[in-house]
């Protein structure tokens, strides 16, 4: 599991952000796949959420104190 969120944080912020769209996209087609009756997404649609996250909480890490006000 470290494996995968130090992937992530070898990435610039640029980097980041267009991996949050990209994860973000891929959640929203996995999530209507399921939806139509095809359960074999299950485990990508986790998989994908939790790298989503993981984006999001390095974004939120990485955002000037500025910001965060």
């Amino acid at each position: 599991m470290p494996r995968r969120v130090e992937k992530f944080r070898d990435m610039k912020p640029e980097e980041l952000q267009l991996q949050e769209r990209e994860l973000s996209e891929q959640v929203f087609r996995l999530r209507f796949q399921m939806s139509s009756g095809q359960a074999e997404g299950l485990k990508k649609l986790r998989e994908a959420r939790k790298d989503l996250a993981r984006v999001k909480t390095l974004l939120h890490e990485q955002a000037p104190k500025s910001e965060k006000r």
